[in-house]
């Protein structure tokens, strides 16, 4: 017993120092372009010729307040809710979603982005996991969620309507959560960004299989050099942290009976893609579990906006 506790601990040390070491490659080997840090006011920065896009990357109608609660995972430490100040006062059901957070960025590192998402009217939901390639930690918080009680938030979750987004690492945590776990089936949608492609992701022990997805799904990706190197063989060598050929395959891999698409933004590298897919990310969520009419606008048909916006390119859809 005490050289299997010693394997899994040494295991488990090594999956730390491997996930701190890529988020340190991402960071130091591709360098963002641009100012993407996620601070107060950072959507004011972004510019589309989109006008979809521009609304639903700003704030929306909603004033947000927060409360939080402790979790006895040591990972997770702290689970963290940004929701709509009116439910206070009200005795309505709302719409979620939860983040997977990406390598070494724990929801408190990023906090304006679960407040802007909020004000549109969703409670939006975070933990302090900096490595959630498994989507176990995704996985507890969502039971921790469903079973939350004596708090302002208990019982207040449509739970007909929760949607789960992740970027990089936290995007195959994502689809590791909707995949890989029972309660996974709760989710209505799912949102990734630049999520960890198969090759990378099985080397770091981050499984997800995207033939079980069965609800809608929008994967993006940037064009820069951190998200697609441009090697020959992706599948034998590191080829950037979500090249094309990958988003084409999983894409391909996904029934067509779901409604999907698959895009990239135009220029961005891997650090910029969570700033810059802030607007379509929105506008996902509020069509899928809030019926918005607008949103729709974005997706569906030969007109749908993504398909004539400057800021996308590689655009592949289904409805």
């Amino acid at each position: 017993m005490k050289k299997i506790m010693k394997v899994i601990l040494i295991t488990a040390v090594i999956l730390a120092v491997l996930g701190a070491g890529l988020f340190l490659y991402i960071r130091f080997r591709f360098p963002a372009t641009g100012d993407t840090e996620i601070t107060e006011g950072y959507y004011k920065k972004f510019k589309s010729n989109g006008e979809l896009e521009m609304k639903y990357s700003q704030l929306g109608e909603y004033e947000v307040s927060y409360t939080e609660i402790v979790s006895e995972n040591e990972s997770i430490r702290k689970i963290r809710f940004w929701y709509p100040k009116q439910l206070e006062s009200d005795e309505k059901l709302y719409p979620s979603i939860m983040v997977v957070n990406a390598s070494g960025t724990p929801a408190a590192s990023y906090e304006p982005f679960f407040e802007r998402l909020a004000s549109w009217g969703f409670i939006v939901i975070g933990n302090e996991d900096s490595q959630t390639g498994t989507g176990e930690t995704a996985s507890i918080t969502l039971d921790a969620v469903l079973g939350l009680k004596e708090t302002v938030i208990a019982g207040r979750f449509d739970t007909d309507n929760m949607g789960i987004i992740g970027y990089s690492q936290g995007g195959a945590g994502a689809l590791a959560a909707v995949s890989e776990y029972e309660n996974g089936k709760t989710y209505k949608t799912i949102f990734t960004g630049s999520a960890a492609y198969p090759f990378m992701a099985g080397n770091f022990g981050w499984h997800y299989d995207v033939t079980r997805i069965d609800i809608p799904y929008f994967m993006t990706a940037g064009t820069g050099k951190s998200d697609d190197a441009g090697v020959k063989d992706i599948t034998k060598e590191y080829a950037g942290v979500c090249p094309l050929e990958s988003l084409i395959e999983n894409y391909n891999n996904i029934s067509a009976d779901v409604m999907k698409i698959r895009a990239r933004a135009a220029g961005a590298e891997h650090e910029e893609m969570l700033m810059r897919t802030d607007g379509y990310m929105t506008a996902w969520m509020l069509y899928h579990l809030k019926s918005d009419e607008d949103a729709a606008k974005v997706f569906f048909g030969e007109n749908a906006e993504i398909l004539h916006n400057e800021n996308w390119q590689d655009i592949e859809k289904n409805r």
